[in-house]
C-alpha cells in the first residue's frame, strides 16, 4: 500500500487503530466492573461502526481495505476493572492520535468531516474514562496530539 496518497494513508492508519480499538473492547468487557457493560458495549459499537465507515470510504477510493489482525497485543496485562479502564484509554488514545493524522493529512471535505466527528468522539469517550480513573484533567485542549 506504499502507493497510497497521503489522505488514504491516513484512513488506513486510522482504520488499523480502529480495529485494534474493538479487539481491546473485547478485553475491556471481559474485565470490566460489570456495571459498566452497557458503556464498554456502546464504545464496543461505536469503533465497529466507525471501523466499517471507514472501510466504507476506503472502498469509494477504490483502496483495499487491509484486514485486521487475527490478534492484537495489550501494551500492559490487563488483570481486574482497574488495568480494564487504562486499556480503555489506550484505545482511545490510539485512535484519536490515528484520527488527528487522519484529518491533518486529509485533501478533501469528506474525509476532513469523518476525522474531525472520528476524533472528537474519541476525545469524548476518553475523557469519560479518564474521569472514572480520576485523571484530572481528564480532557486536553487538543486531543490526538502526542
Amino acid at each position: 500500500m506504499s502507493d497510497l496518497g497521503p489522505e488514504q494513508q491516513g484512513l488506513v492508519d486510522a482504520l488499523v487503530a480502529e480495529c485494534a480499538a474493538v479487539f481491546a473492547y473485547g478485553i475491556v468487557a471481559a474485565f470490566s466492573n460489570p456495571t459498566r457493560a452497557d458503556m464498554v458495549a456502546a464504545c464496543t459499537a461505536a469503533h465497529r461502526a466507525r471501523r466499517d465507515s471507514t472501510i466504507d470510504a476506503l472502498r469509494a477510493a477504490s483502496v483495499t481495505a487491509p484486514l485486521p489482525d487475527p490478534a492484537y497485543a495489550s501494551p500492559f496485562p490487563v488483570t481486574d476493572a482497574i488495568s480494564a479502564v487504562q486499556l480503555a484509554v489506550q484505545a482511545e488514545i490510539d485512535t484519536s492520535v490515528a484520527w488527528r493524522s487522519a484529518v491533518e493529512r486529509s485533501r478533501s471535505g469528506g474525509t476532513r468531516e469523518m476525522g474531525v466527528q472520528a476524533l472528537t468522539e474519541a476525545a469524548i469517550r476518553l475523557a469519560t474514562w479518564q474521569q472514572i480513573l480520576g485523571v484530572t484533567p481528564s480532557s486536553t485542549a487538543f486531543p490526538g496530539q502526542p
